[in-house]
């Protein structure tokens, strides 16, 4: 990096940091392109516990967030081949998130906007996968193309949250609906701990009901009658874990048989405790795609809902479970029907936690009426983490 643009009023080229959860994440972005993105995924660490350890998170964010950001660099260098690269901005995750976590990029992001005296852009987690689905699309190389995609339907779908969001223009949102229990993410990965699968779960589940009868076992589709756009997993959750019950329990009293081949890396290891214990592979697929057909209509019939209620150009999809076969599926039949443009992550990285998107956002913040970009030094310093905090209300 050989030349800093210094505090500009309009920006192009940023440097983003996310640590809001179990990945360390830093990318270079300019305008709508991603110059670098490096992750550093802690999955293998949190394994053997079921799931993410705050204090481990932290730990492994420290130890890896300079390497991660001089890989980034080093990337963005690379794909300019011989062009300058100008940091005009650095963004960074405010929440929501792990506490602990986001500490560390926070303070990694203050210390590189200072060193390189460049503003400093506080982002929503939840706005980068937002706008995710925008990145590097032809159309959104300018705020004017961005702007013809609203009034948009924002689909948050994630470990932890699961929401409807009207997007009228950037960062003006409406919250239309939003789980009032379990996110959907988060019920498909307590879907493969009754079942054993291991962790993370959720995009094993969707692997095995690719192989799965989803008219097996009929599970409810929750408050499809509710008159609002909000859902809930919980019930839904709860009905798997006593039809598994029930099963395994018929099943115990049987010779276990193996009646399916699977493909290497895809047969059910069940772990521990699993409540699985005694099924049989093709019973275990067929639960999982009759989760995932209720868990998805459970969220379709609130989206076709809300596409019934307002206008809107576009649905914007972002998320960790954005990445789901049926769901993109449904949502292009829907977008199709009803003459709607539907935007998609273009790659895989862009579908997790990923400081791409965070970038992105950041970019887009100063084409908003109040832009939350951060100039001083003092109000640098004083920026501080907010995990719980919210797109919409």
């Amino acid at each position: 990096m050989t030349n800093i643009s210094g505090n500009l009023t309009k920006f192009n080229t940023i440097l983003a940091i996310d640590t809001s959860c179990d990945d360390t994440s830093v990318a270079v972005v300019r305008r709508n392109e991603v110059l670098a993105n490096v992750i550093s995924s802690q999955v293998e660490e949190h394994k053997e516990w079921g799931g993410v350890v705050p204090g481990l998170a932290k730990k492994l964010h420290e130890e890896r967030i300079d390497g991660v950001v001089e890989m980034a660099l080093k990337e963005a260098e690379k794909k300019l081949a011989g062009e300058n690269l100008i940091i005009d901005a650095v963004a960074v995750t405010k929440g929501p998130g792990l506490a602990i976590a986001l500490e560390v990029g926070i303070r990694k992001a203050q210390e590189l906007a200072i060193d390189l005296n460049v503003p400093l852009i506080p982002v929503d987690h939840m706005e980068g996968h937002l706008f995710s689905s925008l990145i590097g699309t032809e159309s959104s190389g300018t705020i004017g193309d961005i702007d013809r995609k609203f009034p948009a339907l924002g689909v948050l779908v994630s470990g932890g949250h699961t929401e409807l969001i009207k997007v009228d223009v950037v960062g003006e949102y409406k919250l239309l609906g939003e789980t009032l229990d379990d996110a959907i993410g988060e019920a498909f990965d307590k879907v493969a701990k009754t079942l054993g699968l291991g962790y993370p779960g959720g995009p094993i589940v969707a692997k095995l009901a690719e192989k799965g009868d989803s008219s097996a076992f009929n599970f409810p589709i929750s408050m499809k009658n509710s008159g609002d756009l909000n859902l809930s997993y919980s019930g839904l959750k709860t009905a798997v874990l006593y039809k598994v019950r029930e099963l395994a329990g018929q099943s115990r009293v049987q010779e276990r048989k193996n009646t399916a081949s699977w493909e290497k890396g895809i047969k059910p290891k069940l772990e521990g405790e699993s409540e699985a214990e005694g099924l049989v592979n093709q019973t275990i697929a067929d639960i999982c795609a009759s989760f995932q057909i209720a868990a998805i209509e459970t969220l379709m019939g609130k989206i076709r809902k809300a596409v019934q209620l307002y206008e809107f150009r576009s649905i914007l999809l972002g998320g960790g479970v954005a990445q789901n076969i049926l769901l993109q599926e449904k949502l292009r039949e829907l977008a199709a029907n009803e003459n709607i443009e539907l935007f998609i992550p273009g790659e895989k990285g862009l579908f997790m936690d990923n400081a791409a998107m965070i970038g992105f956002a950041g970019w887009l913040e100063q084409f908003i009426k109040v832009p939350r970009i951060l100039k001083e030094k003092g109000e640098i310093e004083a920026l501080d983490r907010d995990p719980g905090m919210r797109i919409a209300k």
